[in-house]
């Protein structure tokens, strides 16, 4: 917008050294300019659907009493941020080291920050592009974001899954009292990434699925091994094998008569 008199004889407005209006007459062929207004007391033109080509000096001309005088006004095109590229879900063992990127365009350059979506993270664990973890333990799985900001408009954000690996740890598996006659039940619990496969074994002999008078119950988590109708011959140390790709562990319970 170029504020005018009545002094003024003509105007104009220029990009740099190109006349985009001359008066009432257009002389640039972007349709996006277009004359605003032209009167006693204002010069103005309008561009539509800016782009960050059109950053840069603009400037009014006007001739008074045969003296050109020229203001100027420079263009400065602010673009929301947007990710163009972001590491894809990992999956790694746990002790393995993780780098993650995060790279977004945008003017002002967007600030990018990292941080993992979990109820004991606190605050960003990067303000960075990139995020490096070191040596990654099981409780830094999850799913990270990285978020980019130039208040230009809101944050965008998006996530990577991070997936640690570790072999079975049983964290349950208690002895249990049963008269003979009544229904038995020995848990064994587990915890594993990928989930633990479940066998279990009486002395030194693997019990079968369907073998008569048990069920042998396996979950991702867990295993339940049920005795219908408990005998004398039931009693004695039963262990659980935990296994998955990475390792495997057992524990030892016992089933006794009460």
């Amino acid at each position: 917008r170029c504020s005018v008199d009545n002094r003024v004889t003509r105007v104009a407005w220029l990009n740099r050294s190109s006349i985009l209006y001359a008066g009432n007459d257009k002389w640039c062929l972007d349709p996006r300019v277009v004359l605003l207004a032209n009167t006693k007391t204002q010069y103005s033109i309008q561009i539509q659907d800016v782009d960050v080509y059109d950053e840069g000096p603009y400037t009014c001309s006007v001739q008074t009493d045969n003296h050109p005088k020229t203001a100027r006004v420079h263009l400065i095109v602010q673009v929301s941020p947007k990710i163009i590229e972001i590491s894809p879900d990992i999956s790694i063992n746990e002790g393995g080291n993780v780098s993650l990127s995060c790279l977004a365009t945008g003017r002002p350059d967007p600030t990018i920050t990292w941080r993992h979506i979990s109820p004991k993270a606190v605050g960003f664990i990067s303000e960075d592009e990139y995020l490096e973890i070191t040596g990654i333990t099981r409780e830094q799985s999850g799913e990270y974001e990285c978020s980019a900001s130039n208040d230009v408009s809101a944050p965008v954000v998006q996530r990577v899954k991070v997936t640690v690996n570790y072999p079975p740890y049983i964290s349950d598996a208690k002895s249990t009292g049963v008269p003979v006659g009544q229904k038995g039940i020995l848990l064994c619990e587990a915890s594993a990434v990928p989930s633990a496969n479940f066998q279990w074994y009486k002395d030194d002999k693997r019990l079968a699925e369907g073998q008569k008078g048990l069920k042998v119950e396996n979950k991702p988590f867990f295993s339940r091994l049920t005795f219908f109708n408990v005998s004398e011959q039931d009693y004695g140390n039963y262990t659980c094998v935990a296994s998955n790709q990475l390792g495997n562990t057992n524990a030892s319970m016992i089933l006794y008569g009460e």
